[in-house]
């Protein structure tokens, strides 16, 4: 017999736990602190870490760390036509321009480690 509650499709003789946003602002917050694990956090709670992840997004938190990376602007490629290009033959190379004006001109073949290496290091200036 119902009692009349939704369960969520849980498994019978289980009910669904409500959480109120507080909760899951507290149980979040934890998840954020240093060194906190998200699995060990989502355990203690007898939560699914994709819950937890879940929750995260729903009240837009960032891990700590990621405001401080530059912002992402907006890119815009131009075609080039062979009448409008005198220069040398054209080589596989990447040319970003950041907010300061810097310029950095990477190949095809740079390392996606070294490049983030560098971007970091000009971020923080």
């Amino acid at each position: 017999m119902s009692d009349g509650k939704d369960d969520g499709g849980a498994a019978p003789g289980r009910r669904r736990r409500s959480w109120t946003l507080d909760e899951k602002r507290r149980v979040v917050d934890e998840s954020l602190a240093e060194g906190a694990s998200i699995a060990e956090v989502a355990r203690r709670y007898d939560l699914n870490a994709n819950q937890l992840f879940t929750w995260r997004r729903q009240l837009a938190v960032e891990p700590a760390g990621l405001s401080d990376l530059a912002p992402i602007l907006p890119v815009t490629i131009t075609p080039e036509t062979a009448a409008e290009y005198s220069g040398p033959a054209p080589t596989c190379q990447m040319e970003i321009v950041l907010s300061e004006g810097d310029r950095i001109i990477v190949w095809a073949d740079v390392e996606a480690a070294a490049l983030t290496r560098v971007l970091k290091a000009l971020s923080r200036r």
